[in-house]
């Protein structure tokens, strides 16, 4: 369906929101409608044909829930109306938001939008309700990345990307090392509609301080003894298209107000200059801080988290994501027995249950270096238990078992994984060798979201 033809109701209690959709959409589509009043969206709704609604997270009504979006997007799911709902979210609400995407909603918008991505964003959606086009698909995109299993966490991850990427929000990924973030960098600009610009990475923490401003912001011919020639930094590179600062949590706090400073400007200054270039850029970073380290002021800015973090992507070690474990090792077997000339390599029962019952604090990266060093030192047609050797470097210091968090729930949420792993996903059997009844380990379960 094009634009033109569609019937589109808009329901925010914001006359300012309703005014500003109304005058956009009013030569762009065939009808528009507001509402102020959720609770009319049944007559609407019952009485007339729209093919998307756009709905507003919050309202000011007797429901007083902070959540009240999800709760009209249910009335309408029970509806069942063939209109798509579309959510209108404030930045503080967008992982609600997305929470709205599991409970039906097609897409959301964020308030201040860009008008020209907002009707890119309602022809995609009537393009798909024709069939035209496709449905975002995890799976391949996982398989495209390289990134492989069917997990949960993984799969949640994968949803978030398929949302978030065609927007221009600024995303913080969170997560330890080796767990992929890079990837999912590079995942978020490949969907992006930037994706046929520049996608340029740079570790800012691997920088030095007199590195920093050069790198970065670029330099001026004469600005300093080795500058020879005008030099454009990573932000001019990537004009256009998205920067990814690797490492962001490193920084030290001068940088981090600089930083700022042209994130809130959108232009920088090059060394040696005084003339400020506009730039337009995706921002992506990343860190192995957990968010509540990278609150602590007295380690980085809470302006600049705010800056950074539209939305944030938690992506899971891959200990917490069963048994991918075997999936990606299987993968890597395939990879570098074929490298090393050794087809039909295989993972025996005691292979398996050691990689399983391993904890991977160096994550994938370990896992990956494992396999290729059992593959190297194997004899067999099966990688037996002992040709797994996992890492020194990672294990220096500390036991593979012990984890590096010592909090009672973390703990007891560690051990239940761990005795479910070795069971195999039996939660009788579990429950039995945790001493506990089967109703009170899912209430555990539940309770860790494992």
């Amino acid at each position: 369906m094009r634009l033109s033809k569609a019937s589109i109701l808009v329901v925010d209690d914001d006359p300012d929101v309703l005014t500003a959709v109304q005058l956009l959409l009013k030569t762009e589509v065939k009808k528009v409608v507001t509402e102020k009043h959720p609770e009319r969206l049944k007559d609407h709704l019952t009485y007339h044909h729209y093919d998307i609604v756009l709905l507003d997270m919050n309202f000011n009504s007797s429901l007083n829930t902070g959540n009240e979006g999800l709760f009209w997007l249910r009335e309408i799911r029970k509806m069942n109306t063939p209109a798509e709902v579309v959510m209108i979210t404030a930045y503080g609400d967008i992982d609600l938001a997305v929470r709205s995407l599991k409970e039906g909603a097609v897409d959301f918008m964020v308030k201040p939008w860009h008008n020209q991505k907002l009707l890119e964003m309602l022809r995609g959606i009537l393009a798909k309700k024709k069939g035209s086009g496709s449905e975002p698909d995890q799976k391949q995109l996982g398989r495209d990345l390289d990134l492989i299993g069917a997990s949960e966490q993984l799969q949640d991850v994968l949803y978030k990307v398929e949302k978030i990427a065609p927007t221009d929000a600024n995303i913080l990924i969170l997560g330890e090392n080796g767990t992929g973030k890079d990837l999912i960098a590079q995942a978020i600009h490949q969907r992006s509609l930037r994706a046929d610009k520049a996608f340029v990475k740079v570790d800012v923490g691997a920088l030095s301080e007199t590195l920093f401003e050069s790198e970065l912001f670029g330099y001026k011919k004469g600005a300093f003894t080795d500058a020879r020639e005008d030099r454009r930094g990573r932000f001019q590179v990537a004009d256009g298209g998205t920067l990814f600062l690797d490492e962001i949590g490193n920084i030290a706090p001068h940088q981090q107000a600089k930083l700022l400073s042209v994130l809130q400007n959108r232009q920088v200054i090059p060394l040696g200059s005084s003339e400020p270039i506009p730039v337009d850029i995706r921002l992506l970073c990343a860190t192995n801080l957990s968010l509540t380290e990278l609150a602590d002021e007295k380690r980085f800015r809470k302006d600049l988290i705010y800056r950074i973090n539209t939305v944030e992507i938690v992506v899971p070690p891959l200990r917490e994501r069963g048994r991918d474990i075997l999936l990606i090792a299987d993968h890597f077997l395939e990879q570098y027995a074929e490298k090393y000339r050794k087809g039909g390599l295989g993972l025996s029962q005691g292979a398996k249950d050691k990689l399983l019952h391993y904890t991977f604090p160096g994550n994938v990266r370990e896992l990956q270096y494992a396999i290729e060093r059992a593959v190297i030192m194997s004899e067999g047609s099966e990688l037996e238990a002992e040709d797994i050797i996992f890492s020194p470097i990672e294990s220096a210091g500390r036991t593979a078992d012990e984890p590096k968090d010592l909090r009672l729930s973390t703990v007891e949420r560690n051990t239940i994984l761990k005795v479910i792993r070795k069971n195999q996903g039996n939660i009788t059997k579990a429950a039995k060798e945790l001493g506990l009844t089967r109703t009170a380990l899912y209430r555990r379960i539940h309770k860790y979201d494992i």
